[in-house]
């Protein structure tokens, strides 16, 4: 029996974690061509049509030569939720397994990985008028939100910052909705635990310059790359704002200031850098709390060397499976 067969008889699946702009996507396609795979992304981001060149989205012949999934799967003015992630990934990792093909989750959204591992509090459905109604009072009080939130639920207050409307109005959505807090559902027995394995690999560099000379390199590429025109695409239709889950990804929220006039140029840079170094280090104080996770150094060993490494530890856990 081959490696692939023997991980998929354990109901065993690769993820690939890491920082922004560790080399996790390179990894993975370069695993591609050691065995058949497929790859569930894990990013927040990459479920958005048009919003390609901002997220270090795989190329089209990247998509064309290994099965992506999770992928431009939604409009930038929709939602999408770590619970919908959970559903959606429970559902494909099996039907890869179907195809004779190892699942590899490869992504940086460790809210997405930690509600895969931990399961879902059953939380009800979002409710709209409550929605629209703490969204109106945002704009015009955001302090009103927070305050509101320390009042019903202190420890959710504690955990979500001040400036987050989008986690702040769900968390009083919820209370609003079933006389519950946040912190009484996190408490209760959780749903949607995998019925497969995640064997875990984190790309971490143990220098962080490295990382951020890198994070600051791509960043200068997608703007020579044309990521402002294709921010001011998404800024011309009308029907997007600087609230919604898409615009506040890490960039794209400091392109609309620049849209809106808000930022010149140079600020634009710098805020994007900057709030992309951010985003790095929130990454790898997730990381820090991983359990079962096998560390690679992506500036102290060649690619080859980090496909051998992986391949090697696959074949351990498939036969200790």
């Amino acid at each position: 029996m081959d490696l692939v067969q023997k991980l998929i008889k354990n109901k065993q699946c690769l993820a690939i974690m890491g920082p922004t702009a560790s080399g996790k996507s390179q990894l993975s396609m370069l695993l591609a061509e050691e065995m058949p795979i497929e790859i569930i992304s894990v990013d927040s981001a990459l479920i958005y049509r048009d919003m390609d060149i901002g997220t270090a989205k795989p190329t089209q012949e990247e998509l064309d030569t290994v099965p992506h999934h999770l992928i431009n799967t939604h409009d930038a003015s929709e939602t999408y939720s770590a619970s919908d992630f959970v559903d959606d990934v429970n559902r494909l990792v099996f039907e890869i397994f179907a195809r004779n093909r190892l699942p590899i989750l490869v992504g940086g959204t460790m809210m997405y990985f930690n509600a895969l591992q931990q399961g879902m509090s059953d939380l009800p459905s979002a409710d709209e008028k409550t929605r629209e109604k703490w969204l109106k009072i945002w704009n015009e009080t955001p302090d009103a939100l927070y305050e509101k939130l320390l009042d019903i639920d202190p420890e959710s207050a504690e955990r979500i910052h001040k400036n987050d409307p989008q986690r702040l109005i769900r968390a009083i959505e919820v209370y609003e909705v079933t006389g519950k807090t946040l912190t009484e559902f996190r408490a209760e027995p959780k749903k949607g635990l995998p019925e497969f394995e995640l064997i875990k690999v984190a790309l971490i560099p143990e220098d962080r310059a490295k990382l951020h000379k890198q994070i600051e390199k791509r960043f200068m590429q997608m703007v020579e790359n044309g990521f402002l025109q294709e921010a001011k695409k998404l800024f011309e239709r009308g029907d997007l704002n600087e609230d919604m889950t898409s615009i506040r990804s890490v960039g794209y929220r400091q392109a609309w200031l620049f849209m809106m006039g808000e930022y010149d140029f140079e600020e634009f840079i710098y805020k994007g850098l900057v709030a992309t170094r951010q985003l790095a280090k929130r990454q790898l104080t997730w990381l820090r709390k991983e359990q079962d996770v096998t560390i690679i150094d992506p500036y102290k060993t060649t690619a080859q060397q980090r496909v051998e490494l992986v391949v090697n530890l696959l074949k351990q856990c498939a036969d200790n499976g």
